[in-house]
């Protein structure tokens, strides 16, 4: 909604902006990104070098895809005003069905899997419904669904349901390995992707700097933005460098992600879908005099949440190769977490898929080098709660500097 304001007014931003260089930098996109590499050098560091070991940085993405997958729909929900505290219960009762269809109905995994991301999408327009029809909201429906698929998964798998087919498994254990051979010990196919991935990040940055010249809107300094450029795509290049090492090459988790993170990207940012659910979190009563549908965007919105739990259920069920009543725990904190350390506004309207990315990196590796560290369980959920509080306190600060 910050966008929609700001293009309102572009003349006395600009103007505004030219009177304050520093005011041109958005601290809160630079600090965030300066905590992710502090963190990662400093879990290098405590971890005596393990933490970026090329077989320790394809297990980050795929113990952690889970967290990305998740924040992408939770993101939209926390933009619009709302929550979903269920995703955790309905991976556990998503991945008990789907190992039950595997192991006890024989079916294929392929067919369970689209068994499980159809029954995702039912749970989406149940949760849907009672927000967009009757008007509960969202933290009541989902705070009751989170206990009811918690108290179902519970009941479909009284014990674990194992041994569950290799074509599954390999989903999050797999990946893309020496398809375009090897040089020395580098995969090529993951070289390649990244450097596709430093072309179109360079060149998406570029078209949209010049999007906002010609509309007078706020651009960084040109020196700041070149140096953003280079220090990006050297981090990209470096992760990709060591993960062409590793044993497995590409991931499947990982293209799986970066597929659903284009996508979403290109929804929040360039479709009507997108902009109604931030006009509807920035001034519900203006949404509605404005002819947008609330009730369709709020059902929309927790469908798609449906369907994106379902792929997390596919990866993390997966990723244990077993079918656990208690899997899934403390997931929907994980995803919310992530989305406020991004830059999410609590109050709704604000939000960036590229700054859920990157604080879903940051719980990633949070997660990652405090498990090396064999840091206990509980300490775990402190250290992650303590930054979840620093980075919107350093939010509040930033907006409170941005208006002076």
């Amino acid at each position: 909604m910050s966008a929609t304001q700001t293009a309102s007014v572009p003349g006395n931003d600009a103007s505004r902006a030219g009177s304050n260089p520093l005011k041109r930098i958005n601290l809160r996109q630079y600090g965030i990104m300066l905590a992710l590499v502090v963190i990662v050098l400093l879990f290098q560091v405590l971890t005596d070098g393990k933490l970026l070991l090329p077989n320790n940085v394809a297990s980050l993405m795929q113990q952690n895809a889970y967290v990305i997958v998740l924040a992408l729909g939770m993101l939209m929900i926390i933009i619009a005003g709302h929550i979903d505290l269920s995703v955790g219960s309905v991976v556990a009762f998503l991945g008990g069905v789907m190992g039950i269809a595997m192991m006890h109905w024989h079916l294929p995994w392929g067919v369970a899997v689209l068994i499980g991301v159809l029954l995702g999408l039912v749970v989406g327009a149940w949760q849907g419904f009672w927000v967009a029809y009757v008007g509960i909201p969202g933290f009541i429906v989902t705070l009751a669904s989170m206990m009811l698929f918690r108290g179902l998964a519970i009941v479909l798998v009284g014990e674990t349901i194992a041994g569950l087919p290799s074509g599954f498994v390999r989903i999050s254990n797999g990946g893309v390995l020496g398809i375009f051979g090897y040089m020395g010990v580098l995969d090529v196919f993951t070289l390649t992707l990244g450097a596709v991935l430093i072309v179109g990040f360079v060149v998406s940055e570029v078209r949209r700097r010049r999007s906002l010249v010609k509309n007078e809107l706020r651009v960084e300094p040109g020196g700041l933005f070149l140096g953003r450029l280079i220090v990006i795509s050297l981090v990209i290049g470096a992760f990709v460098f060591i993960l062409a090492q590793s044993a497995i090459g590409t991931p499947f988790v990982l293209i799986i992600c970066g597929i659903l993170v284009l996508v979403y990207n290109f929804v929040m940012s360039r479709t009507v879908f997108g902009r109604h659910i931030y006009a509807v979190g920035g001034n519900i009563a203006s949404a509605r005099l404005s002819g947008i549908s609330i009730r369709a965007t709020h059902f929309l919105m927790y469908l798609n949440m449906g369907f994106l739990t379902a792929v997390a259920a596919v990866i993390t069920t997966s990723r244990s190769g077993a079918s656990v009543a208690a899997a899934g725990q403390n997931y929907e904190m994980d995803a919310i977490a992530s989305c406020f350390i991004g830059g999410a506004a609590v109050s709704g309207g604000i939000g960036r898929v590229s700054g859920t990315i990157i604080g879903a990196l940051i719980m990633g590796v949070l997660n990652m080098g405090l498990s090396i560290l064999a840091v206990d369980a509980a300490w775990q959920q402190s250290i992650k709660g303590l930054v979840l509080l620093l980075a919107v306190a350093f939010d509040l600060v930033n907006k409170r500097r941005g208006n002076r």
